[in-house]
């Protein structure tokens, strides 16, 4: 069923968006951001064999990657087209809307080689990236699921809740990395409030989360079967916190923590998605206690 199909296509884009958003921080964590000097080529060529080192690397494959996102995003729109008659009305509309998301999203990207990574531009680029992985998630989630019934209001409202906080403290996160605050404020105390509010505003997403897995609990039934994602979910806004708070007094001198922190960050951004977006499914006694198989589809690969 072709459904299902671009249901698997989309989880595999959802890995992709992830691993491009991971690589974009190595890359800024590494100082890599202007390692090739012209875009779309590195060095006048696809593959600058003879100048590759492990910041050329970076830069190089962080736009390889996005490349075959650009590819996966084509061909999700080209079979909405084919098949329109076959999929939900939506879904054609979405498709469009997310290549050309990505489309400005490049554009940021060529922005922050020439014009020699502006902090904005930099944020921008951050976030059309999250919004595109948000979005990718949600239609997975969409696609591989076979119930037509919406989910509730306060599931809408605390899952949703929950990704747009995790938002706003990436975005943040992304400020403060890109005008080196942290820097600033251990330094001399300048910049302070910046980390002062990232570190403030992962409350109202943990709140969410943990609201959420204590209601579907109670609730039992399909709410209750969910409840190794929202645990999934919860464990990693712990780990998110915990490598934070370490590389913070570590004065962020361990690189891959801050590659870390950026990947917990990505993946909380999918996950959240991906519960704002399923859909209630009538279970049996029997399955009420199990996860469903396609409840990690949004982690596929």
């Amino acid at each position: 069923m072709i459904r299902n199909h671009l249901g698997k296509l989309a989880a595999h884009i959802v890995v992709a968006l992830v691993a491009l958003i991971v690589i974009g921080g190595a890359t800024r964590v590494m100082e890599a951001g202007l390692a090739c000097p012209d875009w779309p080529l590195c060095y006048g060529s696809f593959l600058p064999v003879g100048r590759m080192n492990l910041q050329v690397f970076l830069e190089w494959f962080h736009r390889l990657d996005a490349l075959f996102v650009g590819i996966a995003l084509s061909l999700q729109l080209l079979f909405s087209f084919i098949y329109r008659s076959s999929l939900p009305k939506w879904f054609h509309w979405t498709s469009t809307l997310i290549l050309l998301l990505l489309l400005l999203q490049a554009t940021l990207g060529a922005l922050t080689v020439i014009e020699l990574l502006p902090s904005y531009v930099v944020m921008g680029h951050m976030f059309l990236a999250l919004t595109l992985l948000a979005l990718m998630s949600g239609v997975t989630q969409l696609l591989i699921s076979s119930s037509k019934k919406q989910s509730p209001l306060w599931w809408k409202l605390l899952a949703g809740g929950s990704l747009l906080g995790t938002f706003v403290q990436s975005l943040i996160g992304s400020r403060i990395a890109t005008t080196w605050s942290i820097q600033k404020c251990l330094a001399n105390g300048n910049h302070c409030y910046l980390l002062d509010i990232h570190k403030f505003s992962v409350i109202p997403s943990s709140l969410g989360v943990l609201t959420l897995l204590i209601t579907s609990i109670y609730l039992g039934g399909w709410f209750r079967a969910q409840w190794r994602f929202l645990v999934f979910v919860f464990s990693l806004l712990l780990m998110q916190i915990t490598i934070g708070f370490i590389s913070f007094h570590l004065g962020l001198s361990e690189p891959l923590l801050r590659v870390l922190h950026q990947l917990l960050a990505s993946l909380l951004v999918a996950g959240l998605a991906a519960l704002t977006c399923r859909r209630p499914i009538r279970l049996s006694s029997a399955q009420s206690e199990q996860f469903e198989d396609s409840s990690l589809e949004v982690c596929h690969g």
